[in-house]
């Protein structure tokens, strides 16, 4: 009885994520590849077949390259900002210096912060009359035009999305300071080593799996992000703001063409998969050999 328990032990810790896996992710994923395969365009309740037309009708798109160019532009702009700049306050953190907790809880606070209300907070900021260009007019510069000029709706919304994620991921890479060695700082010192030379020849390539995490969930979050632009800028003006998961949605719940956005969620899918296996093996290719 022990050694049956002792070889299938593992298997039953593993049963109830296993059951999540494929409730939830699993059974939607296939179903969402066959409703891909069907047209909604005459009835909601009796769909036709239509094979790959909604992937033929989604490549010859303008409106799908565009959402697609401006997911990849969210992605390119945020996600830097959340790899770079945790790391740099994590190390800072890290120091012996007073009143670290409260740096720690401010940092972390907008972490706390519902998306929504932090979405809302922050349409309030970038209003025609708000408190960013009543800045801008003081020191004499003319209002813009934050969320309604398509030059600077899509980076405004990104600034969001970095606010809110710098506490979450400087606290990743803080419990991963904690286990550095300690006497690989101490040979720097003896060695006469600088503040930023230390750390770059140490910290950063013991917390390389680390830094390849908060790259891959980072750039995940950035290519997933929704509710900051449904409730901002709703993908506009001129559709500047609108990425693939808030067209997704369009298509899905506004326009009820369940079919074609399917077929983007299944684009999407192959698409975030893709970019986290090169996230992984570019930061860890030590550890996984092609």
């Amino acid at each position: 009885m022990f050694s049956f328990y002792k070889k299938y032990a593992p298997y039953l810790f593993l049963l109830p994520a296993g059951v999540v896996l494929i409730l939830f992710f699993f059974i939607p994923f296939f179903q969402t590849i066959g409703l891909s395969f069907f047209g909604y365009e005459n009835s909601i309740y009796n769909p036709d077949f239509v094979g790959f037309d909604n992937y033929k009708k989604l490549i010859t798109s303008p409106v799908f390259y565009k959402v697609m160019a401006n997911t990849f532009i969210y992605l390119f702009v945020a996600v830097p900002f959340l790899v770079v700049f945790p790391l740099f306050l994590a190390i800072l953190i890290n120091q012996k210096i007073r009143c670290v907790t409260l740096y720690k809880i401010l940092i972390y606070l907008p972490v706390i912060v519902s998306i929504v209300v932090a979405a809302i907070a922050f349409k309030w900021l970038y209003a025609q009359n708000g408190i960013l260009n009543y800045f801008m007019q003081t020191f004499g510069y003319n209002p813009i035009g934050w969320l309604t000029d398509p030059k600077y709706s899509l980076y405004s919304v990104a600034i969001v999305t970095i606010w809110k994620g710098v506490g979450y991921y400087m606290m990743i890479y803080l419990a991963a300071l904690m286990s550095v060695p300690q006497d690989l700082y101490e040979a720097c010192d003896i060695d006469g080593a600088g503040f930023f030379k230390k750390h770059l020849t140490v910290t950063v390539p013991h917390l390389m799996p680390t830094i390849a995490l908060v790259s891959t969930i980072s750039a995940i979050s950035a290519m997933k992000v929704f509710a900051e632009i449904y409730v901002m800028t709703k993908g506009g003006p001129l559709n500047s703001s609108k990425t693939i998961v808030y067209y997704i949605y369009e298509r899905a719940f506004e326009n009820l063409d369940l079919g074609y956005a399917s077929a983007l969620a299944v684009v999407l899918l192959v698409i975030v998969l893709a970019f986290s296996i090169v996230n992984v093996l570019c930061f860890e290719k030590n550890r996984y050999q092609i």
